[in-house]
């Protein structure tokens, strides 16, 4: 059995940080996504936006922690966005009400 992956490649702009993100977000890879924000946080960027574009799969612990990143970031007088949400996380989190509990800004791909 292949063990779930998630890549993270970190690009810092003048007014935020963008975490792309790619693989899957799930118990054995979140600690490590949260441990990348925690490490952003420290830099107190105004915006920490994660594209979401080449996330294949999002489980419990994976949406526990994408609610629980965006508080840190609050508290931190930060804002943790997320992009490019696919149809299937939409749906995840229409169905579990954390939708609402999320920034998300969706950016149509282009070229």
């Amino acid at each position: 059995m292949n063990r779930a992956e998630l890549s993270i490649a970190v690009q810092r702009n003048p007014d935020e940080v963008i975490l792309h993100l790619g693989g899957e977000i799930d118990m054995l890879t979140a600690g490590r996504l949260s441990s990348v924000v925690n490490e952003v946080l420290n830099d107190a960027p105004s915006r920490i936006v994660l594209d979401l574009a080449e996330v294949t799969f999002c489980d419990s612990q994976g949406l526990g922690t994408l609610v629980v990143l965006s508080r840190k970031a609050s508290h931190a007088q930060s804002l943790l966005m997320l992009t490019n949400v696919g149809d299937f996380l939409l749906r995840v989190l229409d169905i579990t009400g954390l939708r609402s509990a999320l920034m998300i800004r969706n950016e149509q791909a282009t070229g």
